[in-house]
C-alpha cells in the first residue's frame, strides 16, 4: 500500500468560511463533517453546503463524515455523494452488517450519479466495545474500506471510563487492537484526535505513541496540528518502494495507450498514480 493518510482533518460542514479555508490546507484528507460538529437543526444546511462545495477543487482528497448507521440522518447524508468526493467516514460502526448496508446504498448512488463503480471509499470509525471486538470483520466487510479510524472519546463513554490524557491504560487494548486488525485486513489505521489545540508537545507525544502502535496517521481538528502530525507519520520504506513501482508501471502503461493495469495482483489507475506521486513528492521535499 502506498498512500498518504497522515492527517485527516475534520471541518464543520455547516461553516462555509471553514470549508473555503480547507480548500488550501495540506492535510492528506479534508473531512467535511455532518456529525458531531453540526447541530441537529443545521444538518440539512450542512448537506447543501458540502454538496455545493464539491463544485470546486480542494488541494487534498475530500471525505465526508456522515452520521452513524443507527441515526435518522444516514440516508440523507449519503445523498451528498457526488463526483469530486473520495469517500466517507462512518462513525460509531459496531459490526460488518452496517458496512455492507451502507456500501450497497453507495453502489446505487454511484449508478444514479454516473460515478465510477466502487470509487467511493469508506473509513469506518471504531468507537464502541462492539466495534473493537468486530474491528477485523468491519475492515473486511467491503472492498470500499481503506482504513479504520479509532475514536477514543465515544469508546470511553461506552465503557463508562473517564478520559485522562496522562493515562492510556484504560483504552490501551482497544487502541492497540484496531491497527492490528486493520493490518490483518490489508487496510490502514488512523488514530484518534488530540483535543488540546495549543498543546503541541502533547500532540507530538500522543501521535508518536500511536505511530508505534501501528497507526499510519491521525485525526486532527485544527490546521496547526497538520505539520507536527506529518513529521511523525513519515512514509515507510515499503510504501516508498510501492509508490515507485506504481509510477513506473503506469508510466509504461501510458506509453502503451493503457489506463488501468494490474500490478502485483492489484488493479491500479490514475488515482493510484496521483497518490503515489504525492507520497514521493513528500520524500523529495524532505531531502531538499
Amino acid at each position: 500500500m502506498s498512500r498518504l493518510l497522515r492527517s485527516l482533518i475534520f471541518v464543520p460542514g455547516n461553516n462555509p468560511r471553514f470549508i473555503n479555508k480547507a480548500r488550501s490546507l495540506n492535510a492528506d484528507i479534508i473531512c467535511l463533517d455532518l456529525e458531531d460538529s453540526v447541530p441537529e437543526d443545521e444538518k440539512s444546511k450542512a448537506r447543501e453546503l458540502i454538496y455545493q462545495a464539491l463544485d470546486e477543487p480542494f488541494n487534498s482528497e475530500v471525505y465526508v463524515r456522515v452520521n452513524s448507521p443507527s441515526s435518522q440522518f444516514i440516508d440523507k447524508d449519503l445523498r451528498v455523494i457526488r463526483e469530486g468526493l473520495s469517500g466517507i467516514v462512518i462513525p460509531k460502526v459496531d459490526d460488518e452488517e452496517e458496512v455492507v448496508k451502507i456500501s450497497d446504498a453507495i453502489t446505487k448512488i454511484e449508478k444514479e450519479q454516473k460515478i465510477k463503480p466502487y470509487s467511493i471509499e469508506m473509513m469506518p470509525s471504531i468507537e464502541s466495545a462492539k466495534g473493537v471486538v468486530n474491528a477485523y470483520n468491519i475492515a473486511k466487510a467491503s472492498s470500499r474500506v481503506v482504513a479504520l479510524v479509532f475514536g477514543v472519546f465515544d469508546l470511553l463513554h461506552d465503557l463508562g471510563v473517564e478520559y485522562d490524557e496522562n493515562d492510556y491504560m484504560p483504552y490501551l487494548y482497544s487502541r492497540a487492537k484496531v491497527p492490528i486488525d486493520a493490518r490483518a485486513a490489508g487496510v490502514y489505521a488512523i488514530d484518534s484526535i488530540w483535543q488540546k489545540i495549543e498543546d503541541k508537545e502533547g500532540l507530538i507525544k500522543d501521535a508518536r505513541f500511536g505511530m508505534r502502535l501501528g497507526y499510519k496517521g491521525k485525526s486532527i481538528i485544527h490546521p496547526s496540528q497538520i505539520e507536527p502530525v506529518h513529521e511523525i507519520f513519515k512514509p515507510s520504506k515499503e510504501e516508498i518502494e510501492w509508490a515507485r513501482k506504481v509510477i513506473n508501471a503506469l508510466d509504461r502503461a501510458k506509453e502503451e495507450g493503457k489506463g488501468a493495469i494490474r500490478l502485483e495482483g492489484k488493479m491500479i489507475d490514475k488515482v493510484h498514480y496521483k497518490r503515489a506521486k504525492a507520497l514521493l513528492d513528500v520524500i523529495d521535499d524532505r531531502d531538499q
